[in-house]
């Protein structure tokens, strides 16, 4: 199939777990997949970008980086997931300054790409993007699926995602005139080798009796910056194998 023929589309930390799945579907589609990540070196002839999403300098260089070389962009995933080195303290044990500099990283990385990228969207008349959020910036955690490991939701989390999903309805709205869409993609729990007893509790827990894996996220990535959506913006496509349902 080709829904992304001589699409050019940024994915921010492309070398990650879901990022890589997300290359490979945009790539099999016909898209040109632009992979932008911190532990790549500037390659644009091989559609890669080191890229520090935690600088906005870095950000503006190599988002114009890539319309220099291909004269557009036709969409963006913003799917980059930096994060301090204490990450996943327990609530009581986090820091201010560990807060602080998550929900910076995080939530305004996402607000940086989306402003630089959408200047050259606007211009084009058209654009998706597409926002990696998660189940928990739509409801709470369930803890008892981390009981017996030092496994553990970080607050931050909740509320950097739940804060992408309110940005990407602002945004929605904002951009609507100019044809740039923008939605949120919410996984799950994806299966990344966690303790049995986390995974034993969890997919106890989902309707569909699994965890997810990449490739249950990619696809809908792909449809949302596809023509075969071209009538949906601010919209949050919860992708969880029914535990949200229940």
């Amino acid at each position: 199939m080709n829904r992304l023929k001589d699409k050019v589309v940024i994915v921010t930390g492309g070398s990650g777990l879901l990022g890589r799945e997300f290359l490979k579907s945009i790539n099999q589609e016909g898209g040109i997949a632009i992979n932008a990540d911190v532990n790549v070196e500037d390659d644009i002839e091989n559609n890669q970008i080191q890229i520090d999403v935690t600088s906005e300098d870095s950000i503006r260089e190599k988002i114009a980086m890539v319309h220099k070389h291909f004269g557009k962009i036709d969409g963006l995933v913003n799917n980059a997931y930096p994060r301090t080195k204490d990450w996943g303290a327990k609530f009581e044990d986090i820091s201010f300054n560990s807060w602080e500099k998550n929900v910076s990283w995080q939530l305004n990385s996402y607000f940086s790409c989306i402003q630089h990228v959408a200047k050259f969207m606007r211009n084009q008349k058209h654009g998706s993007i597409v926002n990696i959020s998660s189940i928990y910036g739509v409801i709470g955690p369930d803890f008892g699926v981390y009981k017996g490991t030092e496994m553990t939701m970080p607050a931050a989390y909740s509320a950097i995602k739940g804060g992408v999903n309110s940005l990407t309805r602002y945004l929605a709205s904002y951009f609507g005139k100019d044809n740039v869409r923008v939605n949120c993609v919410s996984p799950g729990g994806i299966f990344d080798n966690q303790p049995k007893s986390f995974t034993d509790y969890y997919e106890n827990k989902v309707p569909l009796n699994r965890m997810g894996n990449p490739d249950d996220i990619a696809p809908s990535v792909v449809f949302l910056l596809s023509e075969d959506a071209k009538y949906i913006t601010g919209q949050n496509l919860i992708i969880d194998g029914g535990w949200t349902s229940i």
